[in-house]
């Protein structure tokens, strides 16, 4: 669960203060403490927070996050969290063996209702979206599984529990969910992430 802050002049003592500027998703990719989710989450944020569920005890942990770097090109943020506990990291499965059809979990805070799942299939593959930087991502994974204001950044999952793919985006006249769903494909999360957290950025190719 992610929040995130812009800072505000209170009109009283006129200091700064942070105020909340909304929440989102996101999925712990290694024990290092980086924590993956979209760039629009984070977008325009002066600072960001991350609750983590104990995977053995189910309580929750918040955490102050550092922005590592972010990609708007692929929309992929990586915040990095201190945390004195065992982080447990996602399992990473594979999207370019994904067949319509196939069951998906989607894991995330629609409007801001805590670690929500949501079940349903892969309605469709290669999809293409168009990225906060008004570039397309391809080979887009497209779901009915329900996805909402606050699932973005979450997981999206396979039968087996392993991440297929980073929620994204819906299609939806009315701003809920109309059985639309986008995720961007963890085999394109995968080098996006890696090259984040080594690099702080992506460098696009010409």
């Amino acid at each position: 669960y992610i929040s995130t802050f812009v800072q505000k002049t209170d009109r009283i003592t006129m200091n700064a203060v942070d105020v909340e500027a909304g929440t989102g998703s996101g999925f712990v990719w290694d024990t290092n403490g980086d924590v993956v989710t979209n760039y629009h989450v984070i977008r325009g944020a002066k600072a960001a927070k991350v609750a983590v569920t104990n995977a053995e005890t189910g309580t929750i942990d918040r955490y102050d996050a550092k922005l590592v770097g972010f990609n708007p090109d692929k929309d992929v943020a990586v915040l990095k969290i201190d945390s004195p506990k065992k982080l447990v990291p996602i399992p990473v499965g594979d999207s370019a063996k994904l067949r319509v059809g196939q069951t998906t979990l989607a894991i995330g805070n629609p409007f801001g209702l805590d670690h929500s799942l949501s079940v349903g299939v892969v309605s469709g593959l290669g999809r293409e979206v168009r990225s906060p930087s008004g570039r397309p991502i391809t080979n887009v994974i497209q779901t009915d599984a329900a996805i909402n204001p606050g699932n973005s950044g979450g997981a999206l999952l396979d039968s087996s529990g392993r991440l297929i793919g980073m929620n994204t985006a819906i299609f939806s006249p009315s701003g809920a969910s109309a059985g639309i769903g986008f995720a961007i494909p963890v085999d394109t999360l995968k080098y996006q992430v890696d090259t984040i957290i080594r690099d702080g950025k992506v460098t696009r190719s010409a």
